[in-house]
C-alpha cells in the first residue's frame, strides 16, 4: 500500500515538473515572438529614399500626427506632420533637449511630392543648380516624403557643428531612436553635403547601432541585408 503511494506521489511530480516545463517554454516562447515582432516593427522605419531609392509620386505615409514640438511661425501644416512613432520620439528627444538647457526648433517634416518640386525649383532659381543638387533632394528622393525624417534649428537660426544645439542633437539623437542621416565625411555614400539638422527615425535598436559604428543608414542596410 505504502509503495502504491510512493509510486503514485512519484508521477504526480514528475507531471507537475513537465507542465511547469511546459508553461516556461511558453513563456520563453511568447518573449521570443515579442522581441521578433517588435524587430519587424523596427524594419518598417528603414525605408530607404534617396538618390538611387526614389519614392512614388503618390505615396504618403499613413498615421499622420503633428508631433507636440515647436515649429518655425512659417512652417506649413504639411510640414508639421510625421508618422505618429516618429511624431511621439521627436516630442521625447524635444523635451530632454530642454531638460538638458538647449532649445531645438522644428523647421519642416513632411513634404508631399508636390512640395518637393517647389522646394527644388525655388532653390535652383534663388541659390543655382549646384546647391540644389548637393542639399536639396529631387522630387521623389527626398526623406521628407516618408515621414520619418525632420530638419531642426535653434534661435539663432545658425545651426552648424559649431552650436551647442547641433552638438547636442548628434551625441544624443540615437538614443531616441533618430540618427544624423547626412553626416560629415560621408558624402561620397549618401549623395548629400554634411547636415547636422537633419534626423531620421530608424527605431531605438537600429539608431544605437549606427551611432556605435559611425555608420550611414546606406551603410547599415548593406551590412545587414
Amino acid at each position: 500500500m505504502k509503495k502504491n503511494i510512493l509510486i503514485t506521489l512519484v508521477i504526480l511530480t514528475t507531471i507537475t515538473l513537465i507542465g511547469r516545463g511546459s508553461l516556461l517554454t511558453g513563456l520563453c516562447n511568447n518573449k521570443n515572438d515579442y522581441i521578433e515582432k517588435e524587430t519587424r516593427s523596427e524594419a518598417s522605419y528603414l525605408m530607404l529614399a534617396n538618390k538611387d531609392n526614389p519614392l512614388d509620386t503618390n505615396y504618403k505615409p499613413d498615421n499622420m500626427v503633428k508631433p507636440k514640438i515647436q515649429f518655425l511661425k512659417n512652417s506649413t501644416n504639411e510640414e508639421k506632420q510625421m508618422t505618429k512613432e516618429a511624431a511621439i520620439a521627436i516630442g521625447e528627444l524635444f523635451k530632454s533637449a530642454k531638460n538638458d538647457n538647449i532649445k531645438l526648433i522644428g523647421t519642416s517634416a513632411y513634404r508631399s511630392y508636390r512640395t518637393q518640386i517647389s522646394i527644388f525649383n525655388k532653390n535652383v532659381k534663388e541659390k543655382g543648380v549646384d546647391y540644389a543638387n548637393n542639399y536639396v533632394a529631387l522630387p521623389g528622393k527626398s526623406e521628407h516624403q516618408t515621414g520619418l525624417a525632420i530638419d531642426v534649428t535653434n534661435e539663432s537660426r545658425c545651426f552648424d557643428k559649431t552650436s551647442i544645439e547641433a552638438q547636442w542633437l548628434a551625441n544624443n539623437a540615437h538614443k531616441f531612436g533618430f540618427i544624423l542621416r547626412y553626416p560629415e565625411g560621408k558624402e561620397d555614400i549618401t549623395g548629400y553635403n554634411y547636415e547636422p539638422w537633419h534626423v531620421r527615425y530608424v527605431g531605438k535598436v537600429v539608431a544605437a547601432e549606427i551611432y556605435k559604428n559611425n555608420w550611414t543608414l546606406e551603410e547599415y542596410l548593406e551590412i545587414n541585408n
